[in-house]
Order: C-alpha cells, then structure tokens, then sequence
C-alpha cells in the first residue's frame, strides 16, 4: 500500500469510499475492506451511514488510530449556528472522539466562505479532527480558502482518466496540497474503454484496475473507489504489484480530452 505523509501522519493513498451504501450494506464492506487492509474510510453527513461505519471500524479490531478516518459537513450546516453541532452529531454516530479529516462538502454560495471557514478551523482547534479539507471547489474557491488562512490538506473532487482536472490539479500542487479523487473511475464508465483494457491486458489487470494504478502514480493523489462488492473491493487493492510505464501513463493522460463529468448536481459551482 502506498502511502503520503502530509504533517507527520501517513495516510493511505487508496481508501475506501461509501457513498450510496445503505447502512446494512456500509457496515459488511466496511468491515470487510479493513480486514483487506483498507485504513483509509471515507463517509459523509449527507451518505448516512456514518453510524454503521463507525460501528464497522468499531468492530474490526483495529486501532482507531490506525484507521485514517473522513466525514464531511453537508450544504445545510455551513453557519456558525450549524457547523459544530452537526460535527458532534457525526462523532456520536461515527463513536469516536474526532475524525481525521473533516471537509466542507460543497460550496454554499448563500453562507458567506468565511463564516464556514472559521467553523472548519473551530472544529479542529477543537479536537474535533486532526486535518481539514474542503471538496467540491474549483481554484478560485481553494483560493479564497487559503486566503482566509486555513491549513487545508486535500481537495476531495471527481477525478479520473475520462476528466480534464489539470488546471485544478496543478493548482493543488502548487500549493502543496493533494487531491482526493471520488468517482474514480467514472461511477463506471471507463468500463470497457479500449486505452484502458489494451494496457490492462499487458499487466493482466482490468480497466479499473489500470485506472487506479494510474492515479497511485501521480503525485499527491489519493483515489476512494467505492463497491458494494467484496470481489471488486478485493480487486481494487489489487494494484501495487505492477508498475505503468511512462508511455501506458501518456496514453492514459490523453482520455482527460473527453473531459466527461458524472457528478452533476444543480447546486455545483462553476467548474475549472
């Protein structure tokens, strides 16, 4: 497993993503993928599930320590009145004192970003996390939050090789921040994609498999794919026993030219 150390803690380059797990459903996988090696969860206020997810890390026998822990803060709690409440709500259902990284979900354009901002930092001045992030936020944005003085880590975004996130990207690492990629491989759609299954073919890998392998080579990228599979959940760690060649990575990079977008919703912001 691949690792990127970011203020003295290691966090695990593949997580585990559980968006549109029902809680049955979260709290099998979530189970499962940390008894495959997954210490790397990722959740959300607004997936709800955050409760059989904690009761999954709960049950796994793992140190809560070892177990490199998200939730975010949905577009409703963005006020001073709501923030913290709504992140002491999530410990509870989460059972643990903090998290390891609390994000902004998405940008609320009818709350000033400041007043959320000074929220996400009363949260971990708190305790109530150790890092803080945003997700969901297109430069000008990450700009504006750097500018208020926040010492965010990550940006959480859609990113895969069907995408043109490289204006974003750059940015992000420029700043010495990282991206965390959700959707990784398109909810799907690179399924099939002829670049992706001839490279995958050479390795004996999938195209999901290829796809991920891709992002664990760039620099300061962390991907949480998210199944409701144990198979494809066993599959998708399967990706540390071979290595892309620069060219496999070129013809890879050159997909982003599609640039599809899966994530959509009315309220987004202006994208990059």
């Amino acid at each position: 497993m691949k690792h990127i150390t970011i203020k003295g803690t290691a966090i695990p380059a593949l997580g585990f993503g559980t968006l549109y797990l029902d809680e049955k459903t979260a709290l099998r996988m979530v189970g499962a993928a940390i008894s495959e090696g997954y210490h790397h969860i990722d959740t959300a206020q607004i997936y709800q599930n955050e409760a059989p997810v904690g009761s999954a890390i709960k049950a796994s026998g793992v140190d809560r320590d070892n177990i490199f822990l998200t939730t975010k803060v949905w577009l409703d709690k963005m006020t001073r009145k709501d923030f913290l409440p709504s992140v002491e709500e999530s410990l509870r259902k989460l059972k643990t004192d903090y998290v390891d990284l609390l994000l902004i979900h998405w940008p609320n354009p009818e709350v000033p970003l400041a007043e959320t901002v000074e929220q996400l930092q009363l949260a971990r001045e708190k305790g109530y996390s150790k890092h803080i992030g945003v997700s969901n936020f297109p430069v000008k944005l990450v700009e504006q939050t750097l500018a208020l003085g926040a010492d965010i880590i990550t940006n959480q975004v859609e990113y895969h090789p069907l995408i043109n996130q490289t204006k974003l990207y750059n940015y992000l690492r420029s700043k010495d921040l990282t991206l965390t990629a959700y959707s990784p491989i398109a909810q799907g759609e690179i399924i099939g994609n002829e670049v992706l299954r001839s490279i995958g073919e050479q390795y004996g890998k999938s195209e999901i498999q290829v796809a991920l392998r891709w992002m664990m080579q760039q620099d300061g990228v962390f991907a949480i794919p998210r199944t409701s599979s144990e198979a494809n959940m066993k599959a998708n760690s399967q990706i540390f026993d071979f290595e892309l060649t620069q060219a496999d990575m070129a013809q890879i990079d050159k997909l982003k030219e599609q640039n599809r977008r899966v994530v959509t919703p009315d309220f987004a912001p202006e994208w990059d």
